[in-house]
């Protein structure tokens, strides 16, 4: 066997140099501008940002570590099924873009959390808080981890000087330079990325012999599947997985997720946020497709001679980086390649920390400061505690980095996350801003209902995982002496990191409970949802529900005006489809070109000018309203 290449003093230096600029766009704007003195710099931008680098920024955080370790992997073992998750995207971002970014922008939030104390109450907006505060401090630590196995497989540093390495650098330009720096970072690595694996396409299909030839090698051992249109909902993958409950996944981080949503803030208008996430369309599909392409070109070059199956590399993870040093033999190119992948985990890192501190200051320190009859803290000293969290938030990412060593395939394990708990929070968001009935009792049990019923799958998928068949590999090409012949074609049998999705079936007895974990992950964020609205509005409904006249229109999307905004149906069909929420149009004649001060101020005049009264007669401010 040929002894593995190493790093080049080139490669070094183009690493090197990626850190040392996005450190120095830290650096940059913690020097110019306002100098992050306030929490609207710091965790807003200042609300002016633009609309390319926002766009860029959302892309970058969603094409992560994870996916570019994991899109090659996951077609290279279990073939294209995973593609057709593109079409998803399809139905996520006008869904976002007419139900939850309008609301958002226009309450002129800074936490989206704050939303569910307006709509419901404060232990509401808590238990949101918390829940979003886990689910990203895991995602980080998966997201943490798995660039860091890249470097060892290919450079032989040892993993957890790479997770440190990686968490001091985030965690000192999101420290200071706040979210200007962090979007623009993101940028920066955006470009880093995409140079990095369209860098892998092109000298890769060269070296395949083709595109062409490429497919063909696929197709052989049955790795091209596109259609599978199967019901069965225990199936890893099929269509209405990757379709419908792909939706779900990505409404769970496009629509509700902090990360997310304080980006669409960041700009000067809604009409601009919009735009800012249609953008990301293009990008999603290209950064798909070069991810699931690099995986057939991994596998037309080791179709007969697995890594997996010859102990070369434990993890399918380490595929991708194992055939950069294998295939790009320029000096600087494999550093080019793993600065790309180092700069997936920044950029989601650093939105995930600033992210953090903003919902901690705003739903949890300064709430509890009135609670406890405090004065309110200074802008100075507001800005100071953000930057603490965030140094905070960046060690606890570290932390959690040795818990995700133990969770699987990357891209397996980010979607399980995001579909536990993930879900419920998309469903507690759509159970307020759709069903104007639902209560604060309802929200509550609703929610936790969720979280239980997805805890409990994904934990027993753990437990007894489901069986889900890899493709057929063969090592008849490797020279193995301890291997024979006769094993050269049996199915892989992966590692026990990978036990979670392939471990193969045995005739130990399984209890009848089991048959609930074959459910496929890609339904986790779909089956909490629908438990939260259920049983939401069921406790809703025997609590007491909401009016429907009594529930501020700003917190209700009018979904039928959205849908149905080019029929012109009569003003009585309308206000039997607003289901008694007292949408007008004049609170709804909102411009896409205001900016989200111009229209919270309109709204608060509407609301005035209607006479909406208190229990003491008093004229009732949206943030000042009594919960129901």
């Amino acid at each position: 066997m040929e002894e593995r290449r190493t790093f080049h003093v080139a490669d070094y230096v183009v690493f090197s140099l990626m850190l040392v600029i996005s450190a120095g766009i830290g650096v940059y704007y913690r020097c110019t501008g306002g100098k992050q003195k306030t929490t609207r710099e710091f965790l807003m931008a200042d609300r002016k940002m633009g609309v390319l680098p926002v766009a860029l920024s959302l892309l970058a955080s969603f094409t992560s570590a994870i996916t570019l370790l994991g899109g090659p992997a996951e077609s290279y073992t279990f073939g294209t099924q995973f593609w057709v998750i593109i079409f998803s995207y399809f139905f996520t971002f006008p869904v976002c873009g007419q139900v939850f970014l309008p609301i958002f922008y226009r309450l002129e939030l800074t936490s989206a959390y704050e939303y569910l104390e307006l709509r419901f109450s404060r232990p509401v907006r808590i238990l949101g808080t918390c829940n979003y505060m886990l689910q990203m401090v895991v995602y980080m630590g998966i997201v943490l981890f798995a660039p860091a196995l890249a470097i060892e497989a290919v450079t032989g540093l040892n993993v957890w000087i790479s997770v440190v390495s990686m968490g001091v650098v985030c965690t000192f330009y999101t420290t200071l330079g706040g979210m200007k720096a962090v979007i623009w970072t993101d940028v920066f690595q955006c470009v880093i990325m995409f140079a990095g694996m369209i860098t892998v396409l092109i000298k890769g299909s060269i070296e395949a012999g083709g595109i062409a030839r490429v497919f063909r090698v696929a197709a052989e051992s049955d790795r091209i599947d596109f259609f599978n249109f199967s019901p069965d909902p225990t199936i890893r993958h099929t269509v209405w997985c990757l379709v419908v409950g792909g939706a779900f996944n990505n409404m769970a981080i496009y629509a509700t997720n902090q990360a997310q949503v304080q980006r669409y803030l960041a700009v000067g208008t809604e009409k601009q946020a919009k735009r800012a996430m249609w953008l990301n369309l293009p990008g999603v599909i290209l950064s798909i497709s070069i991810v699931q392409l690099c995986g057939l070109i991994i596998h037309a070059r080791y179709h007969g001679c697995d890594p997996l199956k010859n102990g070369i590399v434990a993890r399918s993870d380490q595929l991708l980086p194992y055939y950069v040093m294998e295939v790009l033999d320029i000096p600087g190119l494999p550093g080019l390649f793993i600065s790309g992948i180092f700069s997936g985990a920044l950029s989601t890192i650093s939105s995930g920390i600033n992210s953090l501190a903003a919902v901690t200051l705003e739903d949890l320190i300064k709430p509890t400061l009135k609670v406890l009859k405090k004065k309110d803290m200074t802008e100075e000293r507001a800005t100071l505690v953000s930057k603490i969290l965030v140094v905070g938030f960046g060690g606890l990412c570290m932390l959690f980095a040795v818990l995700a060593s133990t969770m699987g395939q990357v891209l397996q394990a980010s979607n399980s996350v995001f579909g536990a708990i993930g879900g419920p929070l998309l469903g507690l968001f759509s159970l307020g801003m759709l069903f104007p009935w639902a209560n604060s009792a309802g929200a509550i049990v609703g929610l936790l209902s969720g979280i239980f019923i997805a805890f409990w799958i994904a934990v027993g998928a753990k437990i007894f995982p489901p069986y889900s068949p890899t493709k057929s590999t063969s090592i008849a090409d490797c020279i193995l002496p301890n291997v024979t012949m006769a094993n050269a074609t049996t199915p892989t049998v992966p590692f026990a990191t990978n036990v979670i999705s392939t471990l193969m079936p045995t005739d130990e007895p399984r209890p009848a409970i089991a048959e609930l974990y074959t459910l496929s992950y890609m339904w986790y964020s779909a089956t909490a949802f629908a438990v939260v609205v259920v049983v939401g509005l069921l406790v809703s409904f025997i609590t007491g529900p909401n009016k429907p006249q009594q529930v501020d229109p700003r917190l209700i999307c009018p979904v039928f005006d959205r849908l149905l905004c080019c029929l012109p149906l009569p003003q009585s069909w309308r206000h039997s489809l607003h289901c008694g929420v007292r949408h007008s149009q004049q609170e709804h004649e909102h411009s896409e070109g205001e900016s989200p001060e111009t229209a919270a101020s309109r709204l608060s005049e509407a609301a005035t000018a209607r006479g909406e009264q208190t229990s003491t007669g008093a004229p009732k401010p949206l943030r000042q309203q009594t919960r129901v």
